[in-house]
């Protein structure tokens, strides 16, 4: 595994967890301010996303537990709704995947900046 692979598997993720929760308030017929409870969290991440700001995965790392808690208590309420099992296979998998990708980033980053002397030969 990479720190590439990881990278493509959280913004995957981080996708498939934007359409299901637009899904899921389109389909309860939300109000506009239940749509901006659900995807503004996600969205607030995403300059720094594209300039690949570790500290912005982080703190993503951080809001995908409140909705792991959410999707959580939902599959209690709903074990045979798919979308709500997709929303939290999603929430999951972009932790994890962030989680790696921040932990191996950073490594790649310390390497460039402090390369290996070589002793011997």
């Amino acid at each position: 595994m990479s720190a590439a692979f990881a990278l493509r598997l959280t913004w995957v993720a981080w996708l498939t967890l934007v359409l299901q929760q637009a899904v899921d308030a389109w389909v309860d017929q939300a109000p506009w301010f239940i749509w901006t409870l659900k995807l503004l969290p996600l969205l607030i991440f995403l300059p720094g996303m594209l300039k690949d700001n570790l500290r912005s995965y982080i703190w993503l790392c951080f809001v995908c537990l409140g909705y792991f808690m959410i999707m959580v208590q939902r599959v209690f309420a709903q074990p045979d709704s798919l979308l709500v099992v997709t929303g939290l296979v999603a929430v999951v998998i972009l932790f994890t995947a962030a989680m790696l990708y921040v932990r191996w980033r950073a490594r790649d980053l310390r390497a460039i900046d402090k390369p290996e002397v070589d002793i011997g030969a």
